[in-house]
């Protein structure tokens, strides 16, 4: 085992393992919009309350001393932001 990892218990670092699976999950779709600045497919209301949940789940991982749970959720944060960010900018038809 890696000594970056050595002092983290079995259940921190499954938290770490399914904090980089889930945050990796939206990658590709930020990518996309962000290189298209298409987010006709993309629902406003699910993304704001998507990005308002991952906000309270940051705070919880805070609020618990939860590394995994901080860390995957600043990350998702950024991710929903720019989307969400770009979406707002997009043109209403």
């Amino acid at each position: 085992m890696p000594d970056i990892l050595s002092g983290y218990a079995a259940e921190e670092l499954i938290g770490f393992a399914a904090a980089f699976l889930t945050t990796a999950a939206f990658l590709p779709q930020t990518i996309k919009v962000v290189r298209t600045r298409d987010t006709r497919s993309i629902s406003l209301a699910m993304y704001v309350l998507f990005t308002i949940g991952v906000a309270l789940w940051l705070v919880y991982g805070l609020l618990i001393g939860s590394l995994p749970v901080v860390v995957a959720n600043v990350l998702t944060l950024v991710q929903s932001g720019v989307i969400l960010s770009i979406k707002h900018a997009e043109p209403r038809v």
